[in-house]
């Protein structure tokens, strides 16, 4: 379910019985993308892998996303095992799924239900995230000191991390101030590099292509910030979904911090790589 929505993933982890298979569950969840990370991971695939193509393009780009949504599963079992191995090491539990007793459905009842106990409740949270995190990007973008916005100041203080990892402080910025909803990471790097005052959105690739070659984009770029999406915290609201479904800020901390941690890593590993070969 996370390829949909993690936070619904996440309450979709209440059917698993033991509570520690639940907890690497809930833990790793986030890996898995979804599909607020589609229209990025789409975009610069069909920008930096397949740009040049002429022909079978859309075909190349679907295999670049299936190849990530694979890496994707092979890094959620890698995580899980060494989970598993170490902070929640224990006896593995059985799973067993018993199907339920055929009865007429009740489509009044389950429509109702599924409105307010799955939809309402997973947009309720990700209201109560959105609307201050959209009022804070709207200050540090409009706020100056000094004659430069707070935003400027934020990115001199974030390039050595985002040079590390091979990304420029904007992209790493964006990651940061896109903990409300992953669909906002690609409008706030367009933010940033057009100056506007507020997410903006372009309208065709090519003018998305135009404007990321013109602030240095690389290859090698393109690839750190496609495996950065894949490997970083969970969105505001799955990280409240996960406080709610766990009751503890530790598990909650855990989930932010083990796939930031293994996105730094890759793409640490992934840039060092690519500049020693020269590309």
């Amino acid at each position: 379910m996370g390829f949909g929505c993690n936070a619904a993933a996440i309450v979709s982890c209440r059917i698993i019985d033991s509570p520690r298979d639940r907890l690497v569950a809930i833990l790793t969840n986030n890996f898995v993308p979804c599909n607020g990370r589609f229209p990025l991971l789409i975009t610069l695939s069909s920008i930096f892998i397949a740009g040049n193509i002429v022909y079978g393009k859309s075909i190349l780009v679907a295999a670049v996303i299936l190849f990530l949504i694979v890496l994707s599963v092979f890094v959620t079992l890698a995580v899980s095992f060494l989970l598993s191995s170490t902070i929640l090491k224990g006896e593995s539990a059985s799973f067993i799924l018993e199907l339920p007793s055929y009865r007429k459905p009740q489509f009044l009842k389950v429509i109702s239900r599924s409105i307010l106990d799955k939809i309402l409740f997973v947009l309720g949270r990700a209201i109560v995230v959105s609307a201050p995190a959209g009022l804070v990007i709207w200050l540090l973008q409009n706020t100056t000191i000094g004659g430069y916005s707070i935003i400027h100041y934020l990115v001199i203080f974030l390039t050595p991390f985002a040079n590390a990892i091979g990304l420029d402080a904007y992209i790493l910025l964006a990651f940061i101030l896109g903990l409300p909803a992953n669909e906002i990471v690609l409008p706030l790097i367009i933010m940033f590099y057009t100056g506007n005052s507020s997410i903006t959105d372009l309208n065709s690739i090519e003018a998305i292509r135009n404007l990321l070659l013109t602030h240095n984009w690389t290859y090698v770029t393109a690839i750190c910030t496609m495996l950065f999406s894949l490997n970083h915290f969970p969105c505001g609201t799955t990280l409240l979904t996960i406080k709610k479904e766990t009751g503890s800020w530790k598990w909650t901390f855990l989930a932010f911090l083990i796939p930031t941690v293994t996105g730094f890593l890759i793409c640490f590993v992934v840039s060092q790589v690519c500049h020693l070969l020269g590309f």
